[in-house]
């Protein structure tokens, strides 16, 4: 049965924190429930996008929270991916090709 893992990419366009006006922020809410500032990476959500769809991330979903006071923006693009298969465990057998061992005393 194929099993997916999920993510998410969110952009928030907030008032810059070195400068006056605005700047774009980029976070990566990863499947691990890891949180990655990802700005640095590039400056568009395309760039982002493609950068996941590279890693095997489809995208699934996008909303946009229009409650953001004044002139904040805030964007989800929900990315999705088939989970890597995890090997079942080895069964081991015991006795094949070999006597068992006794102790005697």
């Amino acid at each position: 049965m194929l099993k997916w893992e999920y993510a998410l990419l969110v952009r928030r366009r907030q008032a810059a924190s070195s400068d006056v006006g605005w700047e774009l922020v980029f976070v990566w809410y990863g499947p691990d429930g890891s949180m990655v500032d990802v700005t640095p990476y590039g400056d568009t959500a395309l760039t982002h996008l493609n950068r996941a769809g590279d890693q095997g991330w489809e995208l699934v979903g996008m909303s946009e929270d229009p409650s953001q006071p004044g002139s904040s923006e805030l964007h989800r693009y929900h990315l999705k991916r088939p989970k890597a298969a995890v090997a079942p465990p080895r069964q081991r057998i015991r006795g094949a090709g070999r006597a068992a061992r006794r102790i005697t005393g």
